[in-house]
């Protein structure tokens, strides 16, 4: 499948019409340096099909002669190899020269070229690309794929000099699994594997049916009799006979950790150099690197090397980026310069991170490692403000390497040291936490002016003579209730809020007992004993939209105006001081808690599963996560509507809790995700028997509103530290075993069975 992005096609498609001679053969067209076949030139030959995706897909291979061109063609033309075609259309630049189709006519009908006999070595240097080719490999693994929303065989091939893939097209996964380990002869078309920056990673042989894999030779066993092996010795079966070449590459050094990596840059060229050398290199001096090459999680890189300097120095420039062209992988360990806004910063054992918001939302790490250094002598950490604009440089490293179709990409930015931190600019001073002690104060000022306003109503009342007594007594009261809204602002518990309520109303009234009983049954204050009881009067402590929360009451106190005035103001105290409580509990629980499925919210998850690995990591012990997705949730929903989506998720939920044990924890990261936490656990089966009760929980059906449908979910599980040492690897690692589950599971769907809902 190549590389053409669907954007770039329709804007190749819509540009204005050159005036410029169509080239009318292959050869014509192979011969274009680079930058001529990015001008777009036209074209119009013919040629004969040797490969053309008729399951809606858009790749088209023709050859003629010893010359062949991939075309990114429309859908829909129900072309089949051998037929003679001409096309007419204009280049773009790929890893070799494609042509983006104007139009394909259909001339006549025949028999495909011979398949050429293919070697790894041509096929590993890009000889054969598009080409139709016969190769003849041992089949490591056979797996169904869905590619394009089609089912597809992905086959994994071990040639004499390396491994290939190929795609067949097809459902028969069956056929292929009887061809593990068997010799065969796959005849298809030569598509090139390249990461963002065009560069060749691998080989795929595009292989249009069932029928052009012929077995040469049968598997002596077949894998389903092999004999168990216990786990601790799976590796008595590994054998690697590596025949690479040690090449030797030059560049300037852009990065340098003694003992486990270098980056070198040259030019627009930049290499990942893993080496075990713990010489001196400065950053900036040329060097020379020798290794042996290999394409790794979708990028190169040069492994066991050794490296001698020159005596040049040549410092390589850092260029300008952005978050976009770094998301693109075009930037893979280049040395580049990136601005963002810090949100956070973390000092860690083996290194510090900074983590940055480029552009709306657009989030990545800026890394300074520092895995063998002690504590004691490392530098102090930068620190720039929280929400400062500060510009990072340093080597942009892909999570997961790139993707040439243009989909964004993880990358982090690895610093050399804190000196490639500048700051750019300061936080503004109008964030929300000075929004929040603005508005506190403000809250504070009204609650100060209404009670200043309510002292001055009384003292009003008071008569002349008892003037100074009763400015003592209001100056005591005011200290009072300064010290209840003081209370009621530092989020102290009620219970104790309360009880000073009761002891200010109670001085109010002459030292009368005074307590509050609130509607769920707690009583705080002086209550009295039987034989204390006298005249009992209350008030009523309402909630601002009227509901009752409990009631204020006062026993041995006149009954005036006087007595009927501090319960008032002690009920209205005892409102602000629940109401208060009860938004923070409210505001607190939907900070950490999912509102549709109340569960663990991914924000919190990622709180308690950064402590855990934290504390693992001290315990030296180990933890278990299992990732899970329900199965056809995009079904439900489109089919039943949101609502049942969302019962579908209560309800799911609900079952999943119960299957857990004290101390688990569940959470929903999103849509139909979930994770779940297993902080206790002896070993990867508990963990597994776990996963597989999440999964049998859903063997019953679900009632959504009226209907009743069978759900189920994939899982996937992942150990600390055997699968990952932080947040994110471990979160992949489950991640990725729970697509190979949901991929590898037979094809299932969302059942109705109406009117039996209840």
């Amino acid at each position: 499948m190549r590389r053409v992005s669907a954007a770039l096609v329709m804007l190749l498609c819509l540009g204005a019409q050159a005036q410029t001679p169509a080239l009318r053969s292959l050869r014509a067209i192979e011969t274009l340096t680079r930058a001529q076949v990015g001008e777009g030139l036209p074209v119009e030959f013919e040629a004969t099909v040797i490969y053309y995706d008729n399951n809606g897909g858009t790749d088209l291979f023709v050859q003629n002669g010893h010359q062949a061109i991939y075309v990114f063609a429309r859908p829909g033309l129900g072309l089949a190899p051998g037929d003679r075609v001409r096309v007419r259309g204009r280049t773009h630049l790929d890893f070799r020269p494609d042509i983006v189709q104007d139009e394909v006519t259909l001339i006549r009908h025949g028999a495909p070229p011979p398949a050429i006999q293919a070697d790894f070595g041509r096929l590993i240097r890009g000889d054969l690309d598009c080409m139709r080719v016969a190769v003849q490999a041992q089949v490591r693994s056979a797996d169904l794929v869905l590619a394009q929303n089609e089912p597809s065989v992905y086959l994994n091939l071990e040639m004499n000099g390396g491994a290939i893939n190929a795609m067949v097209v097809g459902r028969e996964e069956g056929v292929f699994r009887q061809l593990l380990d068997s010799t065969v002869e796959v005849t298809g078309v030569v598509a090139a594997k390249t990461d963002s920056k065009m560069q060749l990673t691998g080989i795929l042989i595009e292989v249009p049916a069932i029928s052009d894999v012929r077995v040469l030779k049968r598997a002596r066993t077949n894998p389903e009799s092999l004999p168990l092996t216990p786990m601790n010795e799976v590796l008595s079966g590994y054998r690697v006979e590596d025949h690479s070449l040690r090449v030797r590459t030059r560049g300037s050094v852009t990065y340098y950790q003694p003992g486990a990596v270098a980056v070198l840059q040259n030019g627009r060229q930049s290499l990942w150099i893993n080496t075990q050398q713990e010489g001196r290199l400065r950053i900036g001096e040329v060097v020379d690197a020798t290794g042996f090459p290999e394409a790794r999680n979708g990028y190169l890189t040069l492994n066991n090397s050794e490296i001698r300097g020159t005596s040049a120095y040549a410092p390589a420039a850092a260029q300008m980026s952005d978050w976009g062209e770094l998301a693109s992988g075009k930037r893979a360990f280049d040395l580049v310069s990136v601005a963002g806004r810090v949100l956070a910063e973390v000092r860690g054992a083996a290194q510090d991170e900074y983590i940055l918001e480029s552009g709306r939302g657009h989030l990545f790490s800026a890394i300074f490692r520092h895995p063998d250094a002690i504590a004691a002598s490392l530098p102090p950490m930068k620190q720039p403000a929280i929400g400062s604009e500060i510009r990072v440089t340093g080597i942009c490293t892909l999570q997961y390497g790139s993707d040439p179709l243009g989909a964004p990409v993880a990358f982090d930015i690895l610093l050399r040291s804190f000196d490639d931190i500048t700051v750019v600019a300061k936080p503004s001073w109008l964030n929300i936490r000075n929004l929040m002690y603005l508005s506190g104060l403000l809250v504070l000022v009204v609650i100060a002016a209404g009670v200043r306003g309510w002292t001055l109503e009384r003292r009003m009342r008071c008569q002349a003579a008892a003037l100074a007594a009763h400015i003592e007594a209001e100056a005591d009261m005011e200290r009072r209730r300064s010290r209840i809204l003081e209370e009621i602002n530092a989020r102290s518990p009620l219970s104790q809020t309360l009880e000073l309520i009761a002891t200010f109303v109670s001085s109010r009234l002459e030292g009368a007992r005074c307590w509050c009983e609130t509607a769920d049954g707690g009583r705080f204050g002086q209550y009295p004993s039987p034989a204390e009881k006298g005249s009992l009067v209350e008030h009523a402590i309402q909630s601002h939209s009227g509901t009752q929360l409990g009631t204020l009451l006062a026993t041995g106190a006149p009954d005036c105006a006087a007595t009927s005035n501090a319960l008032a103001m002690g009920a209205w105290l005892a409102t602000l001081a629940i109401e208060t409580r009860g938004l923070y509990t409210d505001l607190l629980h939907r900070s950490e808690f999912d509102l549709l499925t109340d569960v663990y919210n991914r924000f919190a998850f990622d709180k308690l599963l950064q402590a855990l690995i934290e504390e693992a990591g001290r315990q030296a012990r180990i933890f278990g996560l299992i990732y899970l997705d329900l199965d056809h949730f995009k079904e439900v929903n489109d089919e039943y509507g949101h609502l049942a989506g969302d019962l579908y998720l209560q309800q799911a939920a609900e079952r999943m809790k119960t299957q857990l044990r004290p101390g688990d924890v569940l959470a929903r990261l999103g849509g139909d995700e979930f994770a779940v936490l297993l902080p206790s656990v002896p070993g990867r089966g508990e963990v597994w028997e776990i996963a597989h009760r999440l999964e049998h929980c859903f063997d019953q059906s679900f009632a959504l509103d009226g209907d009743r449908i069978q759900g189920s979910i994939s899982v996937g599980i992942a150990m600390y530290p055997e699968d990952g040492t932080t947040r994110d690897t471990l979160l992949s690692a489950a991640d990725a075993a729970m697509y190979v589950a949901k991929n590898t599971k037979k094809p299932a769907q969302v059942l109705l069975y109406p009117g039996q809902a209840g």
